[in-house]
């Protein structure tokens, strides 16, 4: 099955789903980041969704095509590290549909909390994200629930808003950098670029602990890899997704693989520079920009903090210089 990536009219349809729950999150050129980065440099504030993290806005329109389909479940069933859980749970209780979320053990103490808090049941199973999505899908076809999955094109088309909305805002960008989880912000970023017909590299960004989809580019298929990232669980991803490696591979320019070490001092330097908190994958995408300093001077970089949910534990150890 190949996926089509959402069209102009889809983005815009979208928005106005997504703008019932939340205004548009801003984008700014902050000097210090730009200063420090050695060219000019654009970040769009995903932290500052309700749930904290890009991810509510795939829920969202996840939701609204259930219901434009008659597809209305009484349960939905998902699995996750965190922000997708969220997302889901945002929307279920909006519409006041049962919402069950598996997710690993040792997850975020604090993403579990925010998503009980919006009436999930939580289940803990699995070592990583993959045994947790085996045993969701598991339970779903147990229960007669509706599965949702990681990656499909109903949620691309809220997530797609984040970057119709930045490629609007600033148009000079010459060049983005976007993580890759399960692949639905970068797939994104692909279909408001075509959709706007807009200029920018998109260069995706995995954790040098998880390198399914680089690995997966490279050979042209799925391949698995082992995810020991400490602190990226945004992108702890083992087995990339065929359908978003589809995407992804003609599209992205290239790939970054960033190590712990280069995400904990991506996070230091997006609190100092901006006084915004950035989970490991959001700080991901300034870690490669980073990386590749040298090759963007007189370029104007656009990226994505695309969500903020860092356990405090966490986020402290990482402020003040100890390793994850």
């Amino acid at each position: 099955m190949t996926t089509t990536l959402p069209t102009l009219a889809d983005i815009e349809a979208a928005a106005q789903v997504v703008y019932r729950s939340f205004p548009p999150t801003p984008q700014y050129r902050w000097g210090l980041l730009s200063e420090r980065l050695g060219t000019g440099c654009w970040l769009k504030h995903e932290n500052h969704t309700p749930v904290g993290a890009f991810k509510i806005r795939g829920g969202l329109t996840y939701f609204d095509q259930l219901q434009q389909r008659g597809e209305w479940p009484r349960e939905v069933i998902s699995a996750t590290r965190g922000n997708h859980g969220q997302s889901i749970g945002w929307a279920a209780r909006e519409h006041g549909v049962r919402c069950t979320i598996v997710v690993p053990r040792g997850n975020s103490v604090e993403k579990n909390a925010a998503m009980r808090a919006l009436g999930v049941d939580l289940i803990e199973h699995g070592d990583d994200f993959q045994e947790s999505r085996e045993h969701a899908m598991r339970l779903a076809a147990e229960r007669g629930a509706h599965m949702v999955p990681s990656f499909h094109r109903d949620l691309l088309r809220g997530v797609s808003t984040y970057w119709w909305e930045f490629f609007k805002a600033a148009p000079q960008v010459d060049v983005v950098y976007v993580p890759i989880g399960q692949g639905s912000g970068a797939c994104s970023a692909i279909a408001a670029k075509q959709a706007l017909g807009h200029r920018a590299r998109i260069v995706g960004v995995v954790s040098a602990h998880a390198t399914t989809y680089a690995d997966s580019v490279a050979a042209g298929q799925v391949v698995e890899a082992p995810v020991t990232t400490q602190l990226a669980d945004g992108m702890a991803c083992r087995v990339a997704d065929a359908e978003a490696l589809a995407i992804l591979a003609p599209a992205l320019d290239h790939i970054v693989k960033v190590t712990d070490d280069e995400v904990a001092q991506a996070m230091r330097a997006l609190f100092a520079d901006t006084h915004n908190v950035a989970e490991g994958a959001g700080a991901a995408a300034f870690a490669a920009a980073m990386q590749e300093k040298e090759t963007l001077r007189g370029l104007n970089v656009g990226l994505s903090l695309s969500g903020g949910n860092v356990d405090s534990e966490q986020f402290a150890k990482v402020l003040s210089g100890a390793r994850a």
